[in-house]
């Protein structure tokens, strides 16, 4: 039997609520499923831990979560007691120094789930955005200048390289391949001038190598405009770090919210584990309510299994959240009345019910 050993990040705010939820499918996929085991290992880091150390993390984080063979994190972050860019750095040192460039962030809009748009239906929303996750707007580089003076500046600068670039359009036309063969390119370069110039000539250096996918560019205001308007027009969306990051919380919107939305930050070399969390934040004002929507944290699980190889596992778990969301069985966000452990376990008891192996 196949052991994987997973660390449990489950943050702050209701990134705990909904890991639990996570845990409970993984568990029930087990027992359903016993041709392979996960080891959890539980990290209590976040704000509590900061709490009573000082620190959100323990200062040898990256080298207690290397060992592992996937990360599943729920939530980090609670403004009231830290500022937001303390709790997320550790989360962005882990996407960069484990080189999760490739950020997976599907939107789908289930049978039974409501819709904003109006007249759109299941299969008018299945996209993927693959957000480059390593560098661009992310990249600590820049400073403040005369602080708190009258004339105080800022600078922020991104950072975009041919290497970054090209691999993470690489990933995305591989992805395309084997969905239906479309990818757009979000930039802005019509008033960024070197940055995403350089998206747009690698786009045609490395389009020709996928003669098979339609590819397309699109600035990021229209983008914004199209996936409002025409959803059903994207496949998979290749996009900057910070593009990608505004496409994929409108991405979550439009199909029922972003406690549906899941998303994984892939080393698709496998030098170092990889994570996977949902969408959301750690929603403060609704955390110990028991309200929370645990399926974005359920279905980044699911994608976790497929990581690992356990393809099969990972369509349990879809195939159990597809009933529950056409039984209109939900949290309060998708106009149910049912708490964020009833929804968790309903999902988990259609796992082991006898959905088809």
């Amino acid at each position: 039997m196949k052991t994987y050993r997973i660390a449990v990040y489950p943050g702050d705010g209701i990134g705990p609520e909904v890991t639990d939820e996570a845990l409970r499918v993984l568990e029930a996929v087990q027992r359903r499923q016993p041709s392979f085991q996960l080891d959890f290992t539980h990290l209590p880091w976040g704000c509590q831990f900061a709490r009573s150390t000082g620190k959100v993390v323990p200062d040898d984080f990256l080298e207690v979560l290397r060992p592992f063979d996937a990360i599943l994190l729920g939530a980090v972050g609670w403004p009231a007691e830290l500022p937001d860019h303390v709790t997320l750095a550790p989360l962005v040192q882990i996407r960069q120094r484990f080189d999760q460039y490739a950020c997976v962030r599907p939107a789908r809009l289930y049978p039974g789930v409501p819709c904003v748009l109006a007249g759109k239906r299941p299969g008018d929303i299945d996209l993927v955005v693959v957000r480059e996750n390593s560098e661009g707007e992310y990249v600590n580089v820049g400073g403040r200048f005369r602080v708190g003076q009258h004339d105080e500046s800022a600078v922020q600068t991104a950072v975009h390289t041919r290497r970054g670039i090209e691999r993470v359009l690489r990933f995305g036309f591989d992805l395309a391949r084997r969905r239906r063969r479309r990818l757009t390119m979000i930039t802005k370069s019509n008033a960024q001038r070197y940055a995403y110039v350089l998206w747009d000539e690698i786009l045609e250096q490395v389009r020709g190598d996928y003669s098979d996918v339609e590819a397309e560019k699109q600035h990021a205001d229209a983008a914004v405009m199209n996936f409002v308007r025409s959803p059903e027009r994207f496949d998979v969306v290749v996009a900057s770090n910070l593009f990608g990051d505004i496409l994929t919380d409108l991405g979550g919107l439009i199909s029922g919210g972003l406690g549906l939305a899941p998303s994984a930050n892939l080393n698709p070399e496998r030098t170092a584990p990889s994570m996977f969390e949902p969408v959301h934040g750690s929603a403060p004002d609704i955390a110990g309510k028991g309200i929370a929507d645990p399926v974005a944290a359920v279905l980044s699980a699911a994608m976790m299994l497929d990581w690992l190889g356990e393809a099969e596992a990972g369509e349990l778990v879809r195939q159990a959240v597809e009933r529950v969301l056409a039984s209109a069985q939900t949290t309060p966000d998708l106009g149910g009345k049912l708490s964020t452990s009833e929804v968790g376990r309903r999902i988990a008891e259609g796992i082991e019910a006898g959905l088809p192996r």
